[in-house]
């Protein structure tokens, strides 16, 4: 098969021609027709991942057909259309037991434990409770969008942010993540600030409904939010992954507010105690969500309610991949670029 491959961390990667993989007794392989390029794709070639092994494929939002399946999968068959969450249960640890797969205990996660998806199949592990069915309303592209940025920020907002209609949700940073949470609460009846440093990022977020600051122009932008909601925001995440973007996020939330972590830290950040103590302020993390708990999200999306394809800013090639992976280093980009074969 032909695959993005790079051999060292942070040396331009190359499209090759690798072997393909094959089923484990209890996964399938998946012909990939389309896989998102995501920061987070950025941060694994670049080094920032310690359980990567070279050489290796990235690539970890993907959707597509089931071209073989092994031989301990009973509810899967070759030709199903599917796509998978980012995170890859085993479904046999305490944590699956609970519902909880998106902290599973022995997570694989297609891009970053083993080979990815920027190439023309990919191996998922422990299919029967990985895999989620596409109906023919839903496209590849649309789907592939969903396994990282879209299902994340649904979990983010409305499992562990308990949104409710009407209250003031504060998005920091609008990358394909926080465009996500931008639309994820405001289909759920939310009032959303959005907050970034691209005016481009920006516009985009107003389209989706959401009232916008931007740091370079309004310096105190936890007194701006304050000032806008009449006494701050109910719900803040932190879908960027910065020291100021994380005390932001919550210096912004009124009293008993809830903040959100879902943009990836370098490393751990001060954090304003002392505020969260005296709010009795929440703070939570929110790492992907389960298969299990993706009927909610697909139902709004084939309703039209939540429109993950609006996001799609860029469709390319795979062998224009390689270049894109690496110019995220230069800019964040604004929306979502699809890689389709």
């Amino acid at each position: 098969m032909r695959a993005v491959v790079f051999e060292r961390f942070g040396v331009d990667p190359r499209v090759e021609s690798v072997p393909d993989p094959t089923p484990s007794a209890r996964g399938v392989v998946i012909r990939v027709a389309a896989t998102g390029l995501c920061r987070s794709d950025w941060h694994g070639w670049i080094g920032h991942d310690p359980g990567i092994r070279l050489p290796h494929v990235p690539g970890h939002e993907l959707a597509g057909t089931i071209a073989a399946v092994g031989p301990g999968v009973t509810r899967w068959h070759e030709g199903d259309r599917v796509t998978v969450p980012f995170v890859c249960a085993c479904g046999r640890c305490a944590a699956c037991a609970a519902g909880d797969q998106q902290v599973c205990e022995r997570q694989t996660q297609p891009g970053f434990t083993h080979w990815g998806s920027f190439a023309e199949y990919v191996a998922v592990e422990d299919a029967e409770v990985n895999l989620v069915g596409l109906t023919d309303d839903i496209s590849f592209t649309t789907a592939a969008g969903l396994g990282c940025r879209v299902a994340t920020s649904f979990r983010a907002v409305i499992a562990q942010g308990r949104v409710a209609p009407g209250e003031w949700v504060a998005v920091h940073g609008c990358g394909g993540v926080g465009l996500s949470a931008v639309a994820v609460a405001v289909a759920a009846g939310a009032r959303v600030v959005a907050v970034d440093i691209s005016q481009t990022a920006l516009d985009l977020a107003a389209t989706l409904g959401a009232v916008c600051l931007n740091p370079v122009t309004t310096v105190d932008i936890p007194t701006a939010i304050h000032d806008l909601t009449g006494g701050g925001a109910h719900l803040s995440l932190d879908a960027l992954g910065s020291p100021a973007t994380c005390a932001a996020s919550i210096l912004c939330l009124r009293r008993r507010g809830r903040h959100v972590q879902v943009g990836l830290l370098p490393t751990d950040p001060p954090v304003p105690m002392a505020r969260v103590i005296a709010h009795e302020l929440a703070v939570l993390g929110s790492h992907g969500m389960p298969a299990h708990a993706y009927p909610e999200l697909m139902s709004m999306v084939s309703a039209g309610t939540l429109r993950p394809a609006d996001l799609i800013t860029r469709t390319i090639s795979l062998d224009q991949a390689p270049s894109a992976l690496t110019a995220m280093g230069n800019a964040l980009g604004t929306g979502v670029t699809m890689i389709t074969l």
